[in-house]
């Protein structure tokens, strides 16, 4: 199993290739990779946009130090709504998820020590697909090479996440923010939608899930995501016998961590130290 030193240093390569064709189309990912001996643990980055907005560029900063520090990212391209409405981008994930397995060593990485980073909307999906790994639905995109492999992950760490999109969209609906209903709107198409395909209701539920180690950065003056939401989320995850890791950073905003200086600093610290616990050697010191 790959081991993981956060304060180690190295250059890093980056490639730009394919994890997924339909037809005439093609879904991107990059890979952020460490030179240097491995193998080394992997991460999926999923990145924010409301569902309908964004690129695989949007984490760069946050990839880039993480593969510095000796692990193999891999920021991925999905399908958006309105084109793609829910479950389009939960299937992208578990099956670039599943794609990174495949693949890892081909990036000398370990497929058993991939984890999942996702932003904003990106926390909403990672978490679903890390939440129901094997669900028919979220696997129902076939990959030959990946046969018998499922979309579990070690841990996942969620940047400003919305792991209550209902919430969200009456949080943005109170707010008169139209932009985000209008976009939870073009990709869940109903609240029902918005109330099944949601980590919080998920627990509250009571579903039998996959619970991985997690981690929560999020701004205290974020007005995309509102406090209650992580709030909610950490006790509801605890109760379910979860193990999770709340950080708060005072006046910070949506999408602070990919702004570089200290918070942004501080909050990549963060992650890789909570990284490095999930990964470190049983009966090593915590």
């Amino acid at each position: 199993m790959a081991t993981y030193n956060p304060e180690r240093k190295f250059e890093v390569r980056v490639h730009e290739l394919e994890y997924r064709m339909d037809g005439a189309e093609s879904w991107g990912v990059t890979i952020f990779q460490p030179e240097g001996d491995g193998p080394f643990p992997a991460l999926l980055d999923v990145h924010g946009g409301a569902w309908n907005r964004g690129d695989r560029t949007a984490d760069e900063v946050m990839n880039r130090a993480l593969a510095a520090s000796g692990m193999v990212v891999a920021a991925i391209d999905f399908r958006l709504a309105p084109a793609h409405p829910y479950p389009a981008q939960v299937q992208d994930v578990n099956l670039a998820t599943r794609w990174l397995k495949a693949h890892a060593a081909e990036f000398n990485a370990d497929p058993d020590t991939i984890g999942g980073m996702g932003c904003s909307s990106g926390g909403h999906t990672l978490m679903l697909s890390a939440m129901r790994p094997a669900d028919a639905r979220y696997a129902a995109l076939e990959l030959p090479e990946a046969a018998g492999t499922d979309a579990s992950v070690a841990y996942t760490v969620c940047c400003w996440p919305v792991l209550d999109p209902y919430a969200r969209y009456l949080y943005a609906q109170e707010s008169n923010n139209e932009r985000l209903a209008a976009s939870s709107e073009a990709y869940f198409l109903d609240q029902e939608a918005m109330k099944e395909g949601n980590p919080q209701h998920i627990l509250e539920r009571g579903e039998t899930i996959v619970m991985p180690p997690t981690l929560i950065i999020q701004g205290t003056r974020d007005d995309n995501v509102p406090l209650s939401i992580p709030q909610r989320f950490e006790t509801a995850y605890q109760a379910a016998g979860g193990d999770i890791q709340v950080e708060y950073f005072p006046d910070q905003i949506h999408g602070f961590g990919n702004m570089p200086g200290p918070e942004s600093d501080r909050a990549i610290g963060m992650i890789k130290a909570f990284i490095a616990r999930r990964l470190a050697p049983a009966g090593a010191p915590a």
